[in-house]
């Protein structure tokens, strides 16, 4: 994209207290799958808006939950709401919507018939937690598995140590997709995926064809593939999400919320702008 100041005006987050806070587009989008109130115990007094809003402040800043600026709710609130949402599975849910949402405005089916694999491997921190070694990346940490629809969005991503390899983590990763996008059963893939192993672990979850994308041995420098690029590109704009510089979690389940959150935060900013 070049940037003109069309596009200048149409991307500026000026007019907001943070660049991370939603404008009323972006809540427009999101608010109607937040859960509802308790009906047992006090009334709840934290507005919903702030809340996403600081956690989205975090995932986009990285910065600690202790270091949350004053104008958000208690950061020990915000902890406790981004918990529950984790457990209760709020973000993969709307995530799930958005994506089905960005599709119909993007003039497709809701659900996907084809999906693009692909894995990340990130080093971890001190905070501990399950971990590997990556001998190819030469990297030691965890590993981001994702699959994407052939538009770039995010249909599911788990997290699993460094030293798994792609074809031992994928039937666990498409097992996700079964119930969500039950036509998507296309998958493109690159060579870490290649081989009977892959194929046979799938024939237990369903009837499932994996497209090999290949790159030339002929072809020196880079070269873009074809559908591997939607995927890889995926993982570049979820990265810029600070607090997925590196993995800092201490569980699995926090590590894979903060993808779900920072797809859900670029696919309101997206449908917002339509």
């Amino acid at each position: 994209m070049v940037w003109t100041e069309i596009t200048r005006a149409k991307y500026c987050r000026d007019g907001l207290r943070y660049a991370s806070d939603t404008t009323d587009e972006e809540w427009a989008m999101i608010a109607p799958y937040m859960p509802g109130k308790n009906r047992r115990g006090r009334p709840r007094v934290t507005k919903m808006r702030a809340l996403v809003n600081s956690i989205f402040f975090i995932a986009q800043s990285g910065c600690q939950w202790r270091l949350l600026p004053k104008e958000f709710p208690p950061y020990t609130t915000v902890q406790r709401y981004f918990y529950r949402w984790r457990d209760d599975g709020t973000w993969q849910k709307i995530n799930h919507h958005l994506v089905m949402m960005a599709r119909e405005a993007d003039g497709r089916e809701a659900s996907p018939t084809a999906g693009v694999i692909d894995s990340q491997s990130v080093k971890t921190t001190e905070a501990g937690g399950p971990r590997g070694f990556d001998a190819g990346k030469k990297i030691k940490g965890r590993k981001r598995h994702l699959v994407t629809d052939t538009a770039g969005f995010l249909i599911a991503g788990i997290v699993h140590e460094a030293s798994i390899q792609d074809r031992d983590g994928a039937p666990a990763l498409l097992q996700l997709i079964r119930s969500p996008f039950p036509w998507l059963r296309h998958i493109f893939a690159d060579g870490g995926y290649a081989g009977p192993k892959l194929r046979k672990a799938l024939t237990s979850i369903g009837r499932w064809t994996i497209e090999i994308v290949k790159r030339s041995d002929a072809a020196k420098g880079f070269k873009l593939l074809p559908r591997r690029w939607v995927v890889e590109r995926t993982i570049a704009w979820l990265n810029r999400n600070r607090r997925l510089a590196k993995d800092f979690e201490a569980t699995i389940a926090s590590a894979e919320a903060w993808l779900m959150i920072a797809s859900v935060k670029l696919l309101s900013r997206r449908l917002a702008r339509v």
